[in-house]
């Protein structure tokens, strides 16, 4: 019997958590059920990544909570995969992911 060797063939698809992948700055829209503690649970996903938003904005109209995040230094795929974890949290009704135009963001950053 001839003995076990490693096979080395190039992958077929790209790593989606190479940490060599180009990041980019998102923003998280999320409307959810206004509960006291909504704000610190979907802050606690980004804070558990080790991640620190460049932004974040709540504005309580009634029953309904609406929360703006952005931030910088993530992978599409990554950014995908923690807006999927908002979308599972309890009271949360939807979450948009966008791309953050960056630039956009400097002067209101200056100016706060």
């Amino acid at each position: 019997m001839p003995p076990l060797e490693a096979v080395s063939t190039p992958s077929s698809r790209a790593d989606a958590w190479h940490a060599g992948n180009a990041h980019c700055c998102v923003r998280y829209q999320v409307l959810a059920e206004a509960e006291p503690d909504l704000l610190c649970r979907a802050l606690n996903l980004f804070a558990l990544q080790l991640l620190m938003p460049q932004a974040v904005h709540m504005t309580r109209e009634d029953d309904l909570l609406s929360l703006d995040i952005v931030i910088d230094g993530l992978s599409w795929h990554r950014a995908e995969v923690l807006a999927e974890k908002l979308r599972n949290l309890i009271s949360v009704c939807s979450v948009q992911l966008q791309l953050a135009d960056s630039q956009r963001l400097a002067p209101a950053q200056a100016a706060g």
